[in-house]
């Protein structure tokens, strides 16, 4: 079964990795068609926006309230080269109100070591 955005999500996968690559230079930023989620579902219960992190494939915070996060999700999980890029660091997606997507890549942060000298 086809999840409902995951055909949205797969138009934009070209430019989702773009973003990520982008990332490494800075926030980045991408204005998607509104109409092509509304046609989908007008009537999206919790709306459309949401805040998606991501490491090594999986979700590093709660995305349960947001099918549109949801189905983003499954679209990076097919991607190997998103899966190498989530890896070696934290992506942020997050979708707001206007459908503009932003990009955000934070550096995994280097455990001090405990020892004492």
């Amino acid at each position: 079964m086809i999840e409902k955005y995951t055909p949205v999500w797969h138009k934009y996968r070209p430019v989702l990795l773009k973003l990520m690559l982008d990332a490494a230079q800075g926030p980045q930023e991408y204005a998607l068609s509104k109409h092509e989620f509304l046609d989908i579902d007008p009537r999206q219960k919790g709306g459309y926006s949401f805040t998606l992190r991501s490491f090594k494939g999986k979700v590093i915070n709660d995305i349960k309230t947001s099918i549109v996060a949801q189905h983003l999700l499954l679209i990076l999980q097919q991607s190997g080269k998103a899966q190498e890029l989530t890896s070696t660091a934290i992506y942020e997606f997050t979708l707001d109100k206007q459908f503009i997507l932003h990009v955000k890549q934070e550096e995994i942060p280097v455990e001090e070591s405990d020892e004492e000298i």
